[in-house]
């Protein structure tokens, strides 16, 4: 079973989810159920089928969760030793020598990355060029939409 790096606030995020799974969605879901197996025939019945479809999407969200609390190599950047050097975890703040616009991204875990939250997984194109660097490098990385190039401005542990 191989090990998944998360951050602290990470790990939390996953626990509040699987919390709200087991303790408000799941109950509701089996209280759908029971509603609508006593309207009768549960063949042409469909808030029974599409309470049976949400109960199993919820059923496999509870088990990913579980099994990516259990691989969870927690890493707390805040008690890394870390040299200046964007690591797992670390903040960076970057500016796009292209269009000048200022950014910060996250380096996380898979499960944790969303872009839209500046959220970036270590081992996509951008957290891989931005590992191991510091401030003041210039990094180029190879987008789907095109070549972007980045100086870092900061990096932080918080």
């Amino acid at each position: 079973m191989e090990k998944e790096p998360i951050t602290l606030s990470g790990l939390n995020d996953l626990k509040s989810e699987l919390e709200n799974l087991k303790s408000i969605q799941r109950p509701k879901i089996i209280e759908a159920i029971a509603e609508a197996r006593s309207h009768g025939d549960l063949k042409e019945n469909a808030e029974y089928h599409a309470a049976k479809e949400q109960q199993a999407l919820i059923e496999s969200r509870v088990i990913a969760i579980n099994d990516l609390i259990a691989r969870a190599n927690v890493i707390d950047v805040t008690k890394i030793e870390n040299n200046g050097k964007v690591i797992f975890g670390a903040t960076v703040k970057v500016q796009d020598l292209d269009t000048n616009k200022k950014i910060s991204y996250r380096l996380v875990g898979q499960d944790e990355a969303d872009i839209k939250k500046n959220l970036v997984f270590f081992k996509s194109p951008i957290g891989k060029s931005l590992i191991g660097k510091n401030k003041g490098d210039m990094v180029s990385v190879l987008t789907p939409s095109g070549e972007k190039n980045f100086e870092i401005l900061a990096v932080d542990y918080i």
